[in-house]
């Protein structure tokens, strides 16, 4: 089994994790406002699972600061 730490994930699977479209993802990270992908090759993008859970957890604490407003 692989550790989480050294697991890349394609955009598919980065979709699913974040219930975002792939159009979403693609548009966000064009915008800044998701973590740009690591570039194996011309046409093979993958994020760490890391850089995901702390994106994740960044939209979770403008939530609840919003909410605190």
């Amino acid at each position: 089994m692989e550790s989480p730490d050294i697991q890349l994930l394609r955009i598919q699977d980065v979709s699913k994790l974040t219930s975002l479209a792939k159009s979403t993802i693609n548009l966000w990270v064009t915008e800044g406002k998701f973590p740009k992908p690591i570039m194996l090759s011309a046409t093979i993008r993958v994020w760490r699972p890391k850089q995901l859970k702390e994106w994740i957890d960044r939209q979770e604490s403008a939530v609840e600061t919003e909410k605190q407003l």
